[in-house]
């Protein structure tokens, strides 16, 4: 079934039909009381917070997604008798979304259930060492002077600093629009002050010394997409983040998240439509005025919030308008974040001692950073990220068995890669690596085999060059610096998701989405004016 010619509708079933033709209930929007139309790109995170904040905000909200299931890169699958979260697996902030809930009259806690880590994770290093990452200082105090003796007072004025930084980056300003420019000039001082101007490992290696403890503070950029020696060190904040909110897990999956949202939406009288791609968003006298879809539909809005790609956005959907700031030139010659492969895979039998979450590190750190941000072609090496997720939610795979998914940090498409053959010879390596170190007799164990390359990041999620976090997170593109919320080629477009500000991960896509409450007239405000 073809994602470019059918679409298949959310609408709750007893919702009133659309009027005859989409267009008609917003062409008349512009008629004093109408609710206006806002047409969400891409059903992700960013993008259906966007449409729970807009639809409280007085809008008529549809939210359209190319692939056959919500969520975007946080879409989840079943095969076999297992569950897969196809992404994001590890939610920290979880307020953001008990906002969302509560933004339109109901719960989080009655639709989805979070469960609270401890530990976060295991960092697992090539010598065989681990350390445990929690939010119990005392354990992680006792942890570090066992492990690393003289490191103890360095460590905690790392975790001060973060904490810093995270009041400024994430609390302050996580949330706020810096399409103008002061924004930025008027942060400038504190982020001299917390010096933002250094790399993550920078500032780490100021506080600490040995090698194994500045990768456990510093690895942080790698889940939104940044090469830990050239992110702003304003990531550091993560390390904040999580030990004052926590690590959670949504039984049932991430992907409970999801449907909890697509239902938040349409019990509220939005619209979700799945298979329905956009092939450009329409424009009139440098204003939106609606999208078209890739089976020649066209859906009239008043506003329209892209959750796609940011640079797709700019490059693929507004072909036809004269772009000032985010020309094809600069969008070729912007630095983007590494890409990913995922080996998901369900076992016949339990791995107990194997962790939720473990980092597993291979013998280089630097080298194969630079490798993957940088080279041309695939390491030999790998460091991995190893997803159990039965360890907590058994309901994920069968009576006996276990869900898991590897994830290994590749270079993005412009390297000399061709995954079409690659991708199994490296499925392969990553096994034996993984049955040797982690999960004996793997080989003879796997029931369940499914594998995602940096092709279905182009392909099939529509990132430019399969760059799994769009745009690096760099000073020179962070903040002011990063395509705006607030679009500076078309008027009444917006932005969220990872190639925004503030950034990547879930509590960064979130943020993205409650600028718009900044930055997008109240829907009431809109209709009254009669635009």
């Amino acid at each position: 079934m073809s994602a470019e010619t059918v679409s298949r509708d959310l609408t709750p079933p007893l919702a009133p039909p659309s009027p005859p033709a989409a267009q008609g209930r917003t062409a008349q929007a512009g008629q004093r009381g109408i609710a206006p139309h806002a047409v969400v790109i891409g059903s992700g995170f960013g993008g259906l917070a966007a449409a729970v904040r807009l639809l409280a905000r007085g809008y008529s909200v549809t939210v359209l997604e190319q692939c056959d299931r919500p969520g975007g890169r946080a879409s989840t699958f079943h095969q076999d008798g297992f569950t897969f979260d196809a992404g994001p697996t590890i939610i920290t902030a979880p307020f953001l979304f008990e906002e969302l809930w509560a933004l339109l009259g109901r719960r989080l806690a009655d639709d989805v259930t979070l469960r609270a880590l401890s530990p976060f994770y295991r960092i697992r290093f090539h010598d065989g060492s681990h350390f445990d990452v929690s939010d119990d200082p005392v354990a992680m105090r006792e942890q570090v002077q066992r492990l690393y003796p003289g490191e103890l007072d360095g460590f905690e004025r790392f975790y001060a600093h973060s904490r810093e930084i995270c009041a400024l980056g994430f609390e302050a300003l996580g949330h706020r629009s810096f399409h103008d420019w002061r924004t930025m000039l008027g942060t400038a001082p504190d982020l001299v002050r917390l010096q933002g101007y250094r790399s993550v490992y920078g500032l780490v290696a100021r506080y600490v010394r040995h090698p194994n403890l500045r990768i456990a503070l510093s690895f942080h950029p790698l889940l939104v997409g940044g090469h830990p020696f050239e992110t702003t060190s304003v990531y550091t904040l993560i390390s904040h983040l999580e030990r004052h909110w926590g690590v959670h897990w949504a039984m049932g999956g991430t992907g409970r998240l999801v449907t909890g949202l697509v239902d938040l939406i349409r019990s509220n009288g939005g619209r979700v439509r799945l298979n329905a791609k956009v092939a450009a968003i329409d424009t009139r006298d440098g204003a939106v005025s609606g999208v078209r879809l890739t089976d020649g539909t066209r859906l009239p809005a008043e506003v329209v919030v892209s959750n796609a790609d940011s640079a797709a956005t700019y490059r693929d959907l507004l072909q036809g308008h004269r772009r000032r700031r985010w020309t094809d030139r600069r969008l070729d010659r912007a630095r983007y974040s590494m890409s990913l492969f995922v080996w998901y895979f369900g076992t016949r039998r339990r791995y107990p001692g194997v962790p939720h979450h473990s980092i597993l590190l291979g013998p280089r750190y630097r080298g194969l950073l630079d490798d993957i941000f940088h080279g041309r072609s695939l390491p030999v090496d790998f460091s991995l990220y190893l997803h159990r997720p039965s360890a907590t939610d058994p309901s994920l795979a069968p009576d006996g068995c276990d869900t898991f998914y590897v994830l290994s940090p590749v270079p993005h498409l412009d390297a000399d890669i061709d995954w079409t053959r690659a991708a199994e010879p490296y499925r392969q390596r990553v096994a034996q690596w993984l049955e040797r170190t982690m999960l004996p007799g793997l080989g003879r164990q796997v029931v369940s085999s499914r594998l995602m390359t940096p092709l279905d990041f182009r392909d099939r999620l529509g990132s430019l060059k399969g760059a799994a976090f769009g745009l690096a997170p760099v000073m020179t593109q962070s903040a002011w610096f990063r395509p705006h919320n607030v679009s500076e080629e078309v008027r009444h477009l917006y932005l969220v998701g990872a190639g925004t500000h503030p950034g990547a991960g879930v509590p960064g896509v979130l943020s993205s989405a409650k600028v718009l409450d900044e930055v997008v007239p109240h829907g009431r405000v809109w209709a009254g004016a009669g635009r």
